[in-house]
């Protein structure tokens, strides 16, 4: 556990990732009120890595649940191996004449044969998935629960019992509740806006794209061979794309691509030519590709 805002920056730099005051703030506090954290911003900002590193940093088991549209229940918490249930079943019929031979009325034959089905539905078929798993873990463990924004209204309104109590009810059985509750550690990109009861029982971080000093120090730590000249042309160019009006503006992640092709390259300088015959690494669609072009005169060093 962090024992201080300033052990929490330290601890993540280790991690290599570069957390500001506010980030270290909203994480600390999250880990001391035992409550879950949603963290949104723009796609490529660092959520998910985030959430890595706090898992890194405290030696965390890191279970992790990528969310998308129709996500369900059966994926997310647990379903029943039906394989086994299935062989379960041959054995009691062929076992049946010997559990049904020494009860003497029907009411006692349909008592007995219903004991043997409870045995169906117990831990001894249940498949958990990682909602159950992080539950059930003796160790302490950070759930990441990547891009809810993605899976549907239903699913946001499932979670809700695990945010709030971490616990889950399973109908066949009863209720789980965790005896080490999890960190859990949800992210968003804004495709939709999540619900005021989600919201209610997770502290709030928004994670938006970094100033030019701190993107600067990101690229430096994650590329180092990048050279300080060809550093800083890179990110002043990612910083002025993201001004025009695109489709999806470049990210941290496709700051870093850039630095390291570049690199790889051999390019000293970022010169315009250079820029303009290489932005695939950082633009993804070709009207946001010709869109910069029309303006490359504006954003990249002559």
């Amino acid at each position: 556990m962090f024992e201080s805002v300033k052990s929490a920056i330290e601890g993540l730099a280790g991690q290599k990732y570069i957390a500001s005051e506010d980030i270290a703030i909203t994480v600390y506090l999250a880990l001391k009120m035992e409550k879950p954290i949603l963290v949104e911003g723009p796609a490529g900002v660092g959520k998910t890595e985030l959430g890595k590193c706090i898992a890194g940093a405290l030696n965390m088991e890191l279970i992790r649940l990528q969310c998308y549209e129709g996500l369900d229940e059966s994926k997310a918490l647990y379903e029943w191996e039906y394989a086994k249930q299935l062989l379960y079943t041959q054995i009691l019929k062929d076992k049946l004449s010997a559990i049904m031979q020494n009860e003497s009325t029907l009411t006692n034959a349909v008592d007995r044969l219903s004991r043997e089905d409870d045995v169906f539905f117990s831990n001894k078929f249940l498949l958990p998935r990682p909602i159950l798993k992080a539950i059930t873990n003796k160790n302490r463990t950070l759930l990441l629960i990547d891009e809810i924004d993605k899976s549907d209204s239903e699913f946001e309104a499932f979670l809700l019992e695990v945010l709030s109590d971490f616990q889950v009810s399973i109908p066949e059985i009863g209720t789980i509740r965790a005896d080490t509750k999890p960190f859990i550690f949800l992210t968003s990109n804004n495709a939709r806006e999540m619900s005021d009861a989600l919201k209610r029982r997770c502290l709030h971080l928004y994670i938006n794209y970094p100033s030019r000093e701190l993107e600067e120090r990101i690229v430096s730590l994650k590329v180092p061979e990048c050279g300080e000249k060809l550093r800083s042309d890179v990110v002043r160019a990612v910083h002025k794309i993201r001004e025009l009006q695109l489709k999806k503006e470049p990210s941290i992640s496709e700051t870093l691509d850039w630095a390291k092709a570049l690199v790889i390259l051999g390019i000293k300088d970022l010169t315009h030519d250079v820029a303009v015959d290489t932005l695939n690494f950082i633009l993804k669609y070709e009207k946001d590709i010709e869109h910069t072009k029309n303006h490359s005169k504006n954003i990249f060093v002559h």
